[in-house]
């Protein structure tokens, strides 16, 4: 079968590509905790405008930032097993047009935002599309083994864009929530950097299992679990959530902390990449937890 020229490549492109351009998998776990940030926010209720277009203009400006990830990345796509086919970096979508694709979900995204929520969320959603556009995807990914450390702030920034897009006001409880997310990004994010650490080599990208080797980061992957441990008790301390929640944080959390000792021992197969699918049910069922709590008469 002859090979596909570019420009016929170009020409498949369907809307599941530009779906795929949006990182939606990512997009909806930003999004529900978007959606606990708004619902923690209050106890009389989240307007139906602000729940539907508030979480709508997130989620257009979160895949705008994945958009234009898709287009810095491709190099780097092209080299890893599990994105070599993704749109632009397979050809199927032209690096311009993705950008043109950000740029409109971008304007949409603030536009919405601007309109039917507030200012100041809008203008830190966009604060946060920048850093991870920019300034994570743009400089830190290439310079730094800490980039998903210093990174991993915009990431952690849904829970607030939600709670601020309802109050219109910064206050100590969402910013603990972002500390949970900016806690949890590292021991998410190194135990997959482990499982792709060839690829990440190949690709020249200096993430910390290639520059520092595999033990020293399982041996922070285990020290940043504890400390998210103790971050995730935050909330009961403060009295922004009560027994269920706390009850909930520390069964999640004591699996965590399992499967972090589990990688630092190497005393399982696929520790690296078991550890990293688990870390993400963790976060989603940590949220449900702090919603739930809120809600119950205890």
């Amino acid at each position: 079968m002859a090979t596909l020229t570019r420009a016929q490549q170009e020409s498949q492109a369907t809307w599941r590509d530009y779906l795929e351009l949006t990182k939606p998998r990512v997009v909806v776990l930003m999004l529900i905790t978007s959606l606990v940030g708004m619902f923690l926010a209050t106890r009389a209720g989240v307007a139906w405008q602000v729940l539907i277009f508030g979480n709508l203009g997130i989620g257009l400006c979160a895949g705008a930032a994945a958009a234009v990830n898709h287009v810095v990345d491709r190099r780097i796509d092209s080299i890893m097993a599990r994105t070599h086919k993704r749109p632009v970096t397979a050809g199927r979508i032209p690096p311009s047009v993705a950008l043109g694709f950000a740029m409109l979900l971008a304007v949409a995204g603030m536009s919405v935002l601007l309109v039917f929520t507030n200012e100041l969320a809008a203008w830190l959603t966009l604060a946060s599309l920048l850093g991870y556009a920019v300034l994570y995807t743009g400089f830190l990914k290439r310079a730094t083994p800490q980039n998903i450390v210093i990174g991993g702030l915009a990431g952690a920034a849904p829970p607030l864009l939600g709670w601020v897009a309802v109050t219109g006001h910064l206050s100590a409880e969402p910013l603990l929530l972002v500390l949970i997310i900016f806690a949890w990004t590292p021991p998410h994010f190194w135990a997959l950097a482990i499982h792709r650490k060839e690829e990440y080599a190949k690709a020249d990208i200096p993430m910390l299992p290639v520059t520092h080797g595999e033990h020293y980061t399982k041996v922070h992957i285990l020290l940043y679990t504890l400390v998210m441990f103790a971050v995730t008790l935050l909330p009961f301390a403060i009295h922004m959530s009560g027994l269920l929640y706390l009850l909930c944080a520390l069964v999640l959390g004591g699996r965590f902390l399992y499967w972090a000792w589990v990688l630092y021992r190497d005393s399982r197969p696929h520790a690296a990449i078991k550890t990293f699918k688990y870390s993400i049910w963790y976060l989603f069922l940590l949220f449900i937890a702090l919603l739930v709590d809120h809600y119950m008469i205890l």
